[in-house]
């Protein structure tokens, strides 16, 4: 049953918090080099909605991360994370399910 239903919604949650991790850092970027700006409604709306999904997964990383400046590196320590939660998936799926 693990092997079945509860792994493969784990890792498609997985991939769907990698892929939000992703679009924040992009959108991040373009709004930083004012490609875009919060001022368009649907602009504002996707980045709030991904900073309430992805700020309690990425306040405790920025915990322990040093400071670096203008640079945020916790979204890439967020996805080696998810990566790594991934290979275990997979290895309990094949191993244990």
């Amino acid at each position: 049953m693990i092997n079945e239903v509860i792994i493969p919604i784990l890792l498609l949650l997985a991939d769907i918090v990698s892929t939000a991790v992703l679009v924040q850092v992009v959108l991040g970027l373009l709004i930083s080099f004012n490609v875009v700006n919060l001022h368009n409604p649907l602009v504002s709306g996707i980045w709030q909605a991904l900073n309430a999904i992805l700020e309690p997964l990425l306040r405790p990383i920025r915990r322990f991360m040093p400071h670096t400046g203008f640079i945020d590196l916790s979204p890439m320590a967020l996805l080696v994370l998810i990566r790594i939660v991934i290979i275990l998936l997979v290895y309990i799926g094949n191993h244990y399910g």
